[in-house]
């Protein structure tokens, strides 16, 4: 397994804005070894109205040979993802190295490298380097307006082959059926700073996705945007 912090030049990670440090601070080693259970069984069907088959379904389908995955959480949809080769190469980026050991231990039948990077910032891996990059649950969890944080999609873009795909899932408030539950959950998330979404409105996402590939496809489940973009071939 190999790991890296960043390239030399790149913003250090110490010294991120606290905003970014909020959103991802919660992964503890407690709460991972209770992630797939809170969100998979809990919130993501429960709250935001999407199920973990739609998830499942969608890692199933764009996953290839060398993939990334950009905040991983828990590892749970690579644990059950059915790859299209028997020995998948897998990046795993993430600011909190909790997630990083958690999953990458829960990954080790395959080749899994390990990058403690900022999303916001350049990937330091090489560009067109990968076949497809996941976003599950991740940019709802990013500081800024889609219109800002929708440069995480250009950086996921830009390590993706000529026609590779870039796909993911976020929760969204504007645009789609938000239940009563889900918009208390919602301010009190948002409140906490473990979530940066009181203003992801479901056409900034399309505009975004329109911005930075060639073709793109999005759907909403509940108050989910399930999503793929695929570069130019």
């Amino acid at each position: 397994m190999m790991t890296s912090n960043g390239p030399s030049g790149s913003k250090p990670i110490d010294h991120l804005d606290q905003a970014v440090i909020d959103g991802q601070s919660g992964y503890s080693k407690p709460f991972l070894n209770l992630y797939d259970l809170t969100v998979y069984r809990g919130t993501a069907p429960l709250l935001w109205g999407c199920p973990p088959a739609v998830s499942r379904t969608l890692y199933d389908t764009e996953v290839g040979a060398r993939h990334m995955d950009i905040g991983v959480g828990s590892g749970y949809l690579l644990h059950h993802a059915r790859f299209p080769v028997a020995q998948p190469r897998i990046t795993l980026v993430d600011l909190n190295p909790n997630s990083l050991a958690h999953t990458a231990h829960r990954l080790r039948r395959y080749e899994v490298a390990t990058v403690r990077a900022n999303v916001l910032e350049p990937l330091p891996v090489p560009k067109e380097s990968h076949d497809s990059v996941g976003m599950s649950y991740l940019l709802h969890c990013v500081p800024g307006s889609l219109r800002e944080k929708g440069i995480a999609l250009a950086h996921a873009a830009a390590v993706v082959r000529p026609g590779g795909v870039v796909f993911g899932t976020t929760v969204l408030t504007g645009g789609v059926p938000v239940s009563r539950s889900a918009r208390r959950a919602l301010r009190m998330l948002n409140k906490r700073g473990a979530f940066h979404n009181e203003d992801d409105h479901l056409e900034d996402l399309r505009a975004q996705l329109d911005q930075h590939f060639d073709r793109h496809d999005l759907t909403v489940r509940g108050c989910v945007g399930i999503f793929r973009g695929w570069t130019p071939s």
